[in-house]
């Protein structure tokens, strides 16, 4: 397939691209690592009238970890995030949740600030920001917003992020060095998009009872979301067996996936299920 015709601008300035994008009204697109706008434009569901190319941007590309968390900005690649070995302590669950992400060609391109924008609801990124509570810093002609990333999902490829707005950085909160976690997915294929996926974590109070619990799903749903009603099977609870299994019943309950030529809506819910208990067991560990 061949792309429609597009103008195309490489912007040397985070202003210059902001207005870049609002002059197209609508019709501009930002173009990161292009591992899913292309495909798009190559069979015609996506033509932009311009492409701004953000490769020039490098306060874009930089990955900061302090005692107050870990700040990625929009262009950090996931090959980037592998690499660098301080993720593996500050934000172990997403380091994690990277490994799953495609074949390591698309994350040689794949940025962090296209899957959000993207928002595939089965993407490993989106999943990990809204159950980490992460915060989107976006830019757009009226100035800068700060999103919480459980907001910023509305729901299958769609977002609060307007046509004029560029996604900035990713802010995710410090990470204590007694905190359980895990992440499951399943996928047909190694790197395919997952049929089911979950990030959770959770911390221990003095009375080694599991509190401020995390379950976020992926691919079993419209957009990434977390699950207040397993998370409250598991506070307060000393994490066993027997309350790995409540929590996952009380996933499944909830859950409401859909089907497609994938999957049926009852094995994702399964799955997840199934999922959960395997994270559960993980972080227990």
């Amino acid at each position: 397939m061949k792309f429609p015709a597009f103008e195309y601008a490489a912007p040397s300035t985070l202003a210059e691209a902001v207005s870049l994008l609002a002059a197209g009204r609508g019709t501009a697109k930002a173009l990161a690592g292009g591992q899913s706008l292309l495909p798009a434009m190559a069979f015609r569901l996506a033509m932009p009238s311009m492409l701004v190319d953000l490769r020039k941007l490098k306060e874009l590309q930089k990955i900061t970890v302090s005692e107050d968390g870990a700040r990625l900005g929009a262009g950090v690649r996931w090959r980037d995030i592998e690499d660098d070995a301080r993720l593996r302590t500050a934000q172990p669950l997403l380091a994690a949740a990277i490994e799953h992400v495609a074949h390591y060609q698309i994350r040689n391109r794949g940025t962090v600030g296209g899957s959000l924008a993207h928002a595939d609801p089965a993407a490993e990124m989106p999943g990990i920001a809204v159950t980490c509570d992460a915060e989107i810093r976006v830019l757009g002609p009226k100035g800068e917003r700060i999103i919480a990333a459980g907001h910023f999902f509305t729901g299958a490829l769609s977002t609060t992020l307007a046509d004029d707005e560029l996604i900035v950085e990713v802010s995710m909160p410090a990470w204590p060095a007694k905190r359980r976690w895990g992440f499951e997915e399943l996928a047909r294929r190694r790197g395919d998009f997952a049929l089911a996926g979950i990030a959770t974590f959770y911390d221990i109070d003095v009375g080694g009872c599991a509190t401020n619990t995390h379950i976020g799903v992926i691919g079993a749903c419209m957009c990434p979301h977390r699950v207040p009603q397993a998370e409250k099977a598991l506070n307060g609870r000393v994490v066993d067996e027997t309350t790995i299994q409540a929590a996952a019943r009380a996933l499944e309950e909830a859950l409401e996936p859909p089907s497609d030529l994938h999957a049926s809506a009852a094995y994702r819910r399964s799955l997840a299920g199934t999922l959960l208990e395997r994270a559960l067991q993980h972080a227990a560990k």
